[in-house]
């Protein structure tokens, strides 16, 4: 045996892992790298193709439209010639979701802190199961008790905040029928309720359990450990949930078609009737609409669609922030 040449050859380097080898070579792995790839590769085709679709009639009906589409308060698509604007359904859409947001928000976080940290768990896991119920009840019913509920008594809260807050113009109240967009407002709020709270309750659930038990121990109270270290952990969290129930309360059609008295008028005080959102808009002007007003109506749901993407990006970019959720 010749000992200069093995030596030569230096010693034999580590043998790969034998699991690892036959994951590299297993037919089921290729098979689902191929499926998630195409799945993910799908989605963005079809997200592209709505893009070219909204674009392209949107671009029909603008240039058909004589008034300025992000300036003109009214909507008359299907006129001669047609004129359509959407300041009022942006202001409508946006000024609603963020009623919905100041409301629900709160709540919201207050639900979750109690069912992660407060209630004992016999009563945790049914309030949890409850809150999650209220996510699949359909829009429409939701539309029909804001209608049918709602609405008639709401009159003596919106008194209440005209006698209180009326001299501010902005909640001033004139014993209208209450389909105002601070009604929707409202609604909208109970409707995203369950999502923001499901998702901050998780959030909360995952905050580290030594940094909790460590403020305990130093003689911190309950209070002080969520807000020391589980509010703290848990604040891209909450953040990323609001904006899902953002992108609900933007996008919500039949309970705000439901409950909201359309009118292109923006008033000084939410409490007066009218307004309107793009969703609404389409909801109750398609069927009556003709080629051009259907084109028109494309365009404002262009708009919306861009307006939830920006929403969804934002929310994506603020878990990226925190490498515990990213990875």
């Amino acid at each position: 045996m010749d000992i200069t040449s093995t030596t030569a050859a230096g010693p034999p380097g580590p043998a790969a892992p034998a699991g690892r080898a036959k994951a590299a070579t297993r037919a089921g792995d290729r098979v689902f790298l191929a499926l998630s790839r195409g799945s993910g590769i799908l989605l963005l085709v079809i997200m592209a193709a709505i893009a070219v679709f909204l674009t392209v009639r949107a671009a029909s009906a603008l240039s058909h439209d004589h008034g300025n589409f992000f300036t003109t308060f009214e909507w008359n698509a299907n006129a001669t010639p047609p004129v359509f604007g959407i300041a009022v359904l942006a202001f409508g859409t946006i000024v609603s979701s963020l009623i919905a947001m100041l409301i629900a928000v709160p709540v919201a976080i207050g639900v979750a802190l109690f069912i992660s940290h407060y209630a004992p768990r016999r009563i945790a896991a049914p309030v949890a199961y409850v809150i999650d119920l209220l996510a699949a009840v359909p829009s429409i019913v939701y539309g029909l008790w804001g209608a049918l509920f709602l609405v008639p008594h709401l009159g003596g809260f919106y008194s209440w905040l005209d006698d209180y807050f009326g001299w501010t113009g902005v909640l001033a109240y004139h014993d209208g029928a209450a389909r105002s967009l601070f009604t929707i407002g409202i609604l909208l709020a109970i409707m995203i309720l369950p999502i923001v709270t499901s998702v901050s309750r998780e959030v909360f659930l995952q905050a580290p359990k030594m940094h909790e038990e460590a403020a305990l121990a130093l003689g911190a109270t309950r209070w002080e450990v969520i807000r020391m270290s589980v509010l703290p952990f848990g604040r891209s969290g909450v953040i990323s949930a609001s904006m899902l129930g953002l992108g609900r309360a933007l996008g919500e059609t039949m309970a705000v078609a439901t409950v909201l008295s359309p009118s292109f008028v923006i008033n000084k005080s939410l409490l007066d009737p009218g307004g309107g959102t793009f969703a609404q808009n389409i909801a109750s002007s398609f069927k009556e609409s003709g080629d051009i007003g259907k084109d028109a109506l494309i365009a404002s749901g262009l708009v919306l669609f861009v307006l939830t993407l920006l929403v969804n990006g934002a929310a994506r970019l603020i878990i990226a922030r925190r490498k515990e959720y990213s990875e």
